[in-house]
């Protein structure tokens, strides 16, 4: 039988890559790379459209 799966929105701006890293140029002390995480403005990091506290299961 298949699986049900919650059809959770992706957020279109960061399809659901909330989250980058992104590298300076510059290198540590102990030689690795400094980076910087930079998270998706529109869903602020999570990767969907709508948030969970949002969600609301609706019937009689």
């Amino acid at each position: 039988m298949p699986q049900h799966v919650p059809n959770t929105p992706v957020c279109r701006d960061c399809d659901d890559f909330p989250v980058v890293a992104i590298t300076t140029g510059t290198r540590n002390s102990d030689g690795s790379r400094t980076t910087l995480r930079i998270a998706c403005r529109a869903c602020h990091g999570t990767g969907r459209t709508v948030r969970r506290s949002a969600l609301v299961r609706a019937g009689r």
